[in-house]
């Protein structure tokens, strides 16, 4: 561990991004494949109310400066509950209560409410990544012993990177996620003959199922993209979410979707249910982001329930813009009873964790270890089961 900073350098703990200039911090964030960790997306959180300390999201972001420039920087965030990561430690939670141990607040590192792969500290291109991540590391650990709290958890981490925070004493964490990749396709029909006959037929059959409905799914992104869509896909969103109770995960206010529309557009990809009989206003909408070569499937709703118009705003239509736009990797969002027959097998992400409680120490990590060999079985069992022709 690094006992102290090297001279020129200093660490600055920041409560909001905005306090660091959008062009110091996207220097660091654009070259990343993640569009989640861009100053645009992470400021509108925060100013939309969406990630506050009301809502148990307190941002709390860790700078790295040499001299006057911005080398390095950890969106961080402390949390008094785990509501949002999409990676369940409500056991060790309950585990910490039974002995006498205080689990939150925590310290997180993930862009909040999003469980997708792409985690890390953003560095400067030229500088040594694990003298830097040390660097940050070490000051995390004295904030985190300082204030009593109880771990750091790094979740959907960039899997380039974990080997990195592994040499630092970090516990890796083997979860799955389930991630369509384009192999090879020139057309949508390129992806259906990977699927066995039946499940091929079951494809064309939900398709069609939307198109008997008369309606249509129209992409849109960029300057098609309106406030008054933007708004409507909240409520899309907020409806989804009210359906499942407590479970819905609805965690984003109508300021947040509103915002998207002043610097996020280029970013964005609506795909829009549009019936023949009205032409104003979509009967569904899936919410997607794209960064590169990679898409990101997040959000979806419908006021009516539409045969197979999920499968199709959410999954089909995606799959068809991908392959027509040179996209390699979909991440469809969380979940993966519907996703694993339509081609999205299970893919291995990870989080990274340090206990500052001994205790807590001694029983999580030969615990964590168990439960990785558990994954890396049903992560076998479940791509053993595809729909796909047998080679």
């Amino acid at each position: 561990m690094v006992e102290q900073l090297k001279p020129r350098y200093s660490v600055a703990w920041i409560n909001k991004i905005a306090e660091v200039p959008q062009d110091a911090w996207d220097a660091l964030a654009l070259p990343l494949q993640t569009p989640f960790l861009e100053w645009q997306w992470l400021n509108n959180l925060e100013t939309s109310g969406s990630a506050t300390a009301r809502t148990g999201w307190l941002p709390n972001h860790l700078t790295l400066w040499r001299d006057r420039t911005l080398i390095a920087a950890a969106p961080l965030y402390l949390k008094g509950h785990s509501q949002g990561e999409f990676v369940f430690d409500h056991q060790w939670a309950e585990l910490a209560q039974r002995i006498g141990v205080h689990y939150y607040p925590k310290m997180l590192g993930m862009t909040p409410f999003t469980p997708v792969e792409g985690y890390r500290f953003l560095i400067a291109p030229g500088e040594d990544e694990d003298e830097i991540v040390a660097m940050m590391v070490h000051e995390i650990d004295a904030f985190c012993s300082k204030h009593r709290l109880s771990g750091c958890h790094f979740l959907f981490v960039d899997p380039q990177w974990r080997p990195i925070l592994e040499r630092q004493g970090f516990t890796t964490w083997l979860h799955h996620s389930y991630i369509w990749q384009n192999l090879g396709f020139n057309t949508f029909d390129d992806y259906l003959a990977v699927f066995n006959a039946n499940q091929r037929r079951n494809i064309k059959r939900e398709r069609k199922a939307v198109e008997k409905a008369g309606l249509r799914l129209q992409p849109l992104t960029g300057d098609e993209i309106s406030k008054s869509l933007l708004a409507l896909m909240y409520e899309f969103y907020a409806d989804t979410c009210d359906k499942f109770g407590w479970w819905g995960s609805k965690y984003l206010t109508k300021r947040f979707f509103e915002q998207l529309h002043t610097h996020y557009c280029h970013r964005v990809l609506l795909f829009a249910a549009y019936s023949e009989q009205e032409h104003r206003q979509p009967m569904g909408m899936s919410f997607c982001l794209f960064k590169g070569d990679h898409m990101y499937g997040r959000y979806w709703g419908s006021f009516q329930e539409i045969d197979c118009l999920h499968f199709n705003a959410c999954y089909y239509a995606p799959i068809e813009w991908a392959i027509a736009n040179g996209i390699q990797i979909f991440d469809p969002g969380a979940g993966g009873r519907h996703k694993k027959r339509r081609g999205f097998p299970a893919m291995p992400n990870y989080s990274l964790h340090r206990f500052y409680n001994q205790r807590l120490q001694q029983i999580l990590h030969p615990y964590i270890r168990e439960v990785n060999e558990l994954e890396q079985q049903e992560m076998e069992a479940i791509n053993s089961e595809l729909p796909f022709n047998q080679k």
